[in-house]
């Protein structure tokens, strides 16, 4: 074998085992990204631009409520496009992945609305968001490994349940609060087409157990990031 050939031969076999390094450190970045809420949307804001002189007055108590139901979105947000990451990048299955980044993509948009609403209503995103995202993207990389049809019917089922938190928040609002229930109505409704993509695709539904331990969850997120 001459030279050039060993130095290929050894570069292939590098690359082949550093696939995965490229992957790795653009999710590092994005995750950065996220955290340090430089993330930008790529749909305008639902809510319009900020029109102060057209915005109802809030009581501090109506800002402070609207403003902890805000940051519990944002970290559903965050959740979910982590959690969706996470599924992608562990999934076998191409047409899959791209569907579940395109559900992430859309979540970062869901994002970038709450931080600007949580920044209007002078608040901030949640100070555990680095907990809530490596959770998220830890369980997506499991919820891969149970098959499509499971990675599938871990999205549909926290779309569902995230569906009846939005409706929950749109009762909860205070009622003058147009422009946080603006961006909570287009939220809503892409994370019913959200659900409706994954069934479409093929999603089983998961264990009474697993939906169960995923709302015990999901209370426990909303009753922290309401707060902290």
């Amino acid at each position: 074998m001459s030279a050039p050939e060993a130095v290929s031969m050894v570069s292939s076999r590098f690359a082949r085992r550093h696939a995965w390094f490229d992957p790795f450190i653009a999710e590092m970045d994005l995750a950065l990204q996220v955290l340090t809420g430089q993330v930008a949307a790529t749909r305008p804001n639902p809510a319009g631009a900020v029109k102060p002189e057209l915005e109802p007055t809030l009581t501090k108590l109506e800002k402070n409520h609207a403003a902890g139901l805000m940051r519990v979105n944002h970290v559903g947000e965050v959740c979910a496009q982590a959690l969706y990451r996470g599924q992608a990048a562990a999934t076998a299955d191409a047409p899959i992945a791209t569907l579940l980044y395109g559900a992430a993509a859309e979540e970062i948009d869901h994002m970038a609305w709450c931080q600007q609403r949580l920044r209007e209503l002078d608040s901030r995103p949640s100070l555990l968001n680095p907990v809530w995202y490596a959770g998220s993207f830890t369980l997506g990389l499991m919820a891969a490994r149970a098959g499509v049809a499971r990675n599938l019917g871990f999205m549909a089922e926290t779309e569902r349940q995230v569906e009846a938190h939005l409706e929950d928040h749109l009762k909860r609002l205070p009622s003058d609060d147009t422009r946080s229930r603006k961006i909570v109505e287009q939220m809503k409704s892409d994370e019913i087409n959200h659900r409706l993509t994954a069934e479409r695709a093929g999603a089983a539904q998961l264990p009474g157990a697993v939906r169960v331990a995923m709302k015990l969850m999901s209370k426990l997120m909303t009753a922290t990031a309401y707060r902290i």
